[in-house]
């Protein structure tokens, strides 16, 4: 389907998958077996809740460089009374840690949070106390039908009984092989004969069946006061890390009041801090409010350019002042007032590229997934779950499978800083699981991986939604720009034209394959149509619940009673 803009011409560009369209249910997320674990637990009687955590279950064993037990996230729920629900599993600061625990590297570029030995980055000493496990355990004894057996169950056959690798897979494996060529567990999956994971190969994790079957028999209590958590600790004490038995005691969820902002008619919701999208898109937008956004024109100079402007402004405004909220005092208000978008939206000048510095400070990729799903009975769920870095840390517990985060590379080594480390401290994250409504109904569910582009991503496919009225596979498939500040990173579909009036306009300009991740979505029409889309950047597919049980009164008649 091709999309050209209905104001004046920009970018045109061709979407490349289809949306899938259905009544009774709809499962979005980045592989196709996990969409159909999801399915499957539809299907078989559940909800929402159930279908999203089979899917994040599934997606610990098919796309294992971006989703783990051993990780953190956000999911947000929309029940059928429309009310919202936040769920926090983010990863924590081990309490051994201190503001100077790592050396901040001197050879790196300004703005790094690379350290001496890239010891926040690979291997145990950059792993961080994980939620996601009592998370996703806690969102389904809370919200879900299903048991924790029955929602585990395709994951633990797909571990043990193998799945083919996709390209997706096997050039993430590529990316990253020096690194897991260094630990032998991981390579043994992944580098099979000691070369990159070849796609169409299959892929085996026996040690991780075993672990999901423990969990499945024990709860989340398997990881956090059992035997995963001892040998998780023993191996952490014989490399001299950080993680310990008390923290995984210690850790808890937290339930959050959802961050509620509005733009032309639509009510944005999403989770507050220390979760920084929903935060930075609904200032994003209220600077964006009072301009003739559609007027501009998809992909035009002019629209390109007052988006680069926008993102310059909130990452700014992101170094300075946004955190846990729990050692710092986060600005939302201000952030999101009327008062301040006027500020910053009068300093912007449509004809040159401005260094934006923060306007706020603390008051006295990454590598992700995402996953839509919405039931017949209205029950909406987004969540954003990472490791962080492809493959996280980058190596695999002995025995147990696990491929643990590396969250202590989101935070600053520098002492002193709004996000410098600090005990028991949440990571900061880009994430953006949005729930949109309008008059009181849902609208669209979305949101991506890709660490520092997805707040930026979600941002404009909600302007592609809302002012260009693209339809939901248009929205998230449009080709994106990114930009913090430095390089203004543009996707192929733009033309060479625009390129070169960005330039024109001061934006150091570089071409790049792609700008954040696959992003999953769910449209709600009005007619009761559910649509599921998802983009080239990733393996997504949505996977939709039609037909239903017979019709009331239906008996199967015998053949010889109907002659």
């Amino acid at each position: 389907m091709t999309h050209t803009p209905e104001n004046h011409f920009g970018t045109r560009f061709q979407t490349e998958k289809t949306t899938a369209i259905a009544r009774r249910g709809m499962v979005v997320t980045n592989h196709p077996l996990a969409s159909a674990a999801g399915a499957e637990m539809l299907s078989a009687g559940g909800n929402a809740v159930d279908a999203a955590v089979a899917a994040l279950f599934a997606l610990t064993v098919v796309e294992p460089m971006m989703v783990g037990i051993f990780g953190g996230g956000f999911a947000l729920l929309r029940r059928p009374d429309g009310s919202h629900h936040v769920l926090e599993g983010q990863g924590r600061c081990p309490f051994a840690i201190h503001p100077a625990s790592f050396e901040p590297d001197p050879q790196a570029p300004p703005g790094s949070l690379d350290t001496v030995g890239r010891r926040n980055a690979v291997g145990r000493t950059a792993v961080a106390t994980p939620g996601t496990l009592m998370a996703w355990c806690e969102l389904l004894t809370g919200h879900g039908r299903l048991s924790l057996a029955d929602v585990i169950e395709p994951a633990i056959r797909h571990a043990r009984r193998g799945f083919s690798a996709t390209a997706y897979l096997a050039d993430c494996v590529a990316e990253c092989a020096g690194d897991l060529a260094r630990d032998p567990q991981i390579a043994a999956v992944y580098l099979p004969g000691g070369s990159p994971l070849a796609a169409g190969e299959r892929v085996c994790n026996p040690a991780y069946a075993d672990t999901l079957e423990t969990i499945m028999r024990d709860g989340p209590a398997a990881l956090y006061d059992g035997p995963i958590g001892a040998a998780v600790c023993e191996d952490m004490r014989r490399h001299d890390a950080f993680l310990s038995r008390d923290d995984l005691l210690r850790y808890r969820v937290n339930a959050l009041e959802p961050l509620h902002t509005n733009y032309r008619g639509h009510v944005i919701v999403g989770p507050p801090p220390p979760c920084s999208g929903p935060l930075h898109i609904g200032q994003m937008l209220s600077i964006l409010e009072a301009m003739p956004v559609r007027d501009l024109g998809f992909g035009t100079v002019d629209g390109v350019h007052l988006i680069a402007e926008a993102l310059k402004i909130a990452f700014a405004d992101r170094r300075a002042a946004t955190a846990d909220p729990d050692f710092v005092p986060v600005p939302v208000a201000r952030l999101l007032s009327a008062a301040y978008a006027a500020e910053r939206r009068e300093r912007i000048d449509m004809t040159l590229a401005g260094a934006w510095q923060a306007g706020v400070g603390p008051r006295d990729e990454s590598h992700t997934t995402h996953l839509c799903v919405a039931d017949a009975d209205g029950l909406i769920v987004s969540a954003t779950q990472t490791i962080n870095s492809l493959f996280g840390a980058r190596y695999m517990v002995p025995g147990t499978g696990i491929v643990p985060n590396n969250y202590l590379h989101v935070f600053d080594p520098r002492p002193d800083q709004a996000n410098s480390l600090a005990p028991g401290k949440r990571v900061t994250s880009s994430m953006a699981p949005l729930i949109v409504s309008r008059d009181g109904r849902p609208r669209f569910a979305l949101g991506l991986p890709g660490g520092l582009r997805i707040f930026p991503s979600v941002f404009q496919a909600l302007l592609n939604l809302i002012d260009h009225r693209m339809d939901i596979q248009q929205a998230v498939e449009a080709p994106r720009v990114w930009t913090q500040g430095g390089v203004l990173e543009l996707e192929p579909a733009f033309p060479e034209a625009i390129a070169d009036g960005l330039r024109a306009r001061g934006h150091d300009v570089v071409r790049v394959p792609n700008v954040g991740g696959g992003m999953c979505a769910i449209g709600f029409g009005d007619d009761g149509d559910l649509q599921g889309a998802a983009c080239w950047r990733a393996d997504g597919t949505p996977i939709g619940i039609g037909g239903g049980p017979a019709r009331a009164g239906v008996r199967f008649l015998p053949e010889v009673l109907r002659r």
